[in-house]
């Protein structure tokens, strides 16, 4: 298929060229020693506080970078493909909140509702992985990444998305990662996990962060750059403009993680938001972001890079029509983009909320979307045949041709869209899509049986979790996210 560009070659190549004029000659503040370190190492230059990077240290670092690799399953399967050729979605994260249908509101997430995510993840196969979506608020904040990346890993078994909030948070999750796969090296070579690496804009990586890319470098985990210039506001509010600062942003990030761990795995992602200057919103669910998001997928494209993005989110306050027009939008484009993978299903509220029901909604998007990709294909078909007997008998419902074909050609739907005539609706009480998809969602989870998990990787994954608590002062999990009895501690 082919993919939408904005840019020419040589406009894209001219992006690019801008960008490393930025990094060359305005620089980028690394708050990290060891970070600053490894840059000034490679060529770098001082200028106060800030970091100067000439263009061949980050086309060393571009030239060391893989264009394709694999993160496998929690089972060591390949699962998630980056440079292949096709896109992959998970649901979008980190959100404080979970949308509740029974009053129309959000609510602080729990524990509970992140197993519940994981599981219903977990079933729906036009996801290829998971992520830690939710940030449950019945832990404490300092051990909360850790926390929702064990969840994940204890209730699904496709691979996750995550990203850590803490300087000490890093090395407890890699634990975990490592206590699945059996050991560093078995990691490194099956990855079993992707962490997010924000550089904080404009052209700045904070210490947490640096660490985080740094440790991702080193320990073959792949990392995943989310630069997120936001226009007028942190960025400048011309749109090619923002795309040259998301570029140089992650460009920096290139040329920070390949200098600490050359050829290790990386992904040119983002999340750059246009910025409503009338209510003071990050609006992600814009078609200047995804125009945004567009242009720099074709710059990663150029750099030979795998991509993500953030699209499939809305910035509605319900699954509504809003969100529906924004995510469904999103989705499509960013398939014919070519991203190789995107987030954003089930988000609401400007990144703040989840939906389990608009997570159930998109991944109608996502399939439809994936279907779209493959396009139309030439079937060996005889064409005298089909059309003699179609103008003999006027139609083709019957005929072996449309039996053998109709459910690779056409499909099926999901129960959550509405395709029956006006009486079948009315008869079902006239659901609207929400409620279709909440009870979708209440069936899914019923039915639900976690993949097994090994007693002895269950037991270590419960061991590491409870010292992170217990460090934190509490003595047990939470209520809804128990222990197995088939595990214990």
């Amino acid at each position: 298929m082919p993919l939408l560009s904005l840019f020419s070659p040589a406009e894209v190549e001219a992006l690019v060229c801008d960008a490393l004029l930025v990094l060359e000659r305005v620089g980028v503040l690394v708050e990290h020693g060891e970070g600053r370190a490894l840059l000034l190492e490679a060529g770098a230059r001082e200028q106060g506080p800030r970091l100067l990077l000439p263009e061949a240290l980050v086309r060393a670092a571009l030239a060391t970078a893989p264009a394709r690799f694999e993160v496998c399953d929690r089972d060591g399967a390949p699962a998630l493909a980056f440079g292949a050729g096709r896109t992959q979605f998970d649901p979008g994260s980190a959100a404080l909140f979970l949308w509740e249908p029974a009053t129309g509101r959000r609510r602080e997430a729990t524990s509970a509702d992140c197993v519940a995510l994981a599981r219903l993840v977990d079933d729906l196969s036009g996801y290829q992985a998971q992520s830690t979506a939710l940030v449950p608020a019945d832990v404490p904040r300092e051990v909360a990444d850790r926390h929702r990346l064990y969840l994940a890993l204890r209730h699904a078994k496709k691979p996750v998305v995550t990203g850590t909030f803490a300087a000490d948070g890093f090395a407890p999750m890699q634990a975990m990662l490592e206590a699945v796969r059996g050991g560093a090296l078995a990691l490194r070579r099956h990855p079993l996990a992707i962490f997010d690496c924000c550089p904080s804009p404009p052209l700045c990586w904070s210490a947490l962060t640096c660490d985080s890319l740094i440790r991702c470098a080193r320990a073959g985990i792949p990392a995943q750059l989310i630069s997120m210039p936001l226009t007028g506001a942190t960025a400048p509010v011309t749109l090619r403009e923002v795309v040259v600062q998301h570029c140089a942003e992650s460009l920096s990030g290139v040329a920070l993680h390949q200098t600490a761990g050359p050829g290790a795995p990386l992904v040119f992602g983002g999340c750059p938001s246009a910025f409503d200057m009338r209510h003071g919103t990050t609006v992600t669910g814009s078609i200047e972001t995804a125009l945004i998001d567009v242009a720099y997928a074709q710059v990663g494209r150029h750099l030979g890079l795998p991509t993500h993005t953030y699209l499939g989110q809305s910035d509605a306050k319900a699954p509504d029509y809003q969100a529906g027009m924004e995510s469904g939008m999103g989705v499509l484009l960013a398939v014919l983009a070519g991203f190789d993978l995107v987030s954003g299903p089930g988000i609401l509220d400007f990144i703040l909320t989840q939906s389990l029901e608009k997570l159930l909604l998109d991944h109608e998007a996502c399939l439809r979307a994936q279907r779209f990709a493959e396009g139309i294909a030439r079937r060996e078909v005889d064409l005298i045949e089909i059309f003699g007997a179609l103008t003999a008998k006027g139609s083709l419902l019957g005929h072996p041709h449309t039996r053998a074909g109709w459910r690779r050609e056409l499909g099926l739907a999901s129960p959550v869209v509405d395709r029956g005539s006006y009486g079948d609706w009315d008869a079902l009480g006239a659901p609207w899509a929400h409620q279709r998809a909440q009870r979708e969602v209440v069936r899914r989870l019923a039915a639900h049986e976690d993949p097994p998990l090994a007693p002895e990787i269950a037991a270590a994954l419960d061991a590491l979790m409870l010292a992170e608590l217990r460090a934190a002062g509490v003595e047990d999990l939470p209520s809804g996210a128990t222990l197995r009895q088939d595990a214990p501690c």
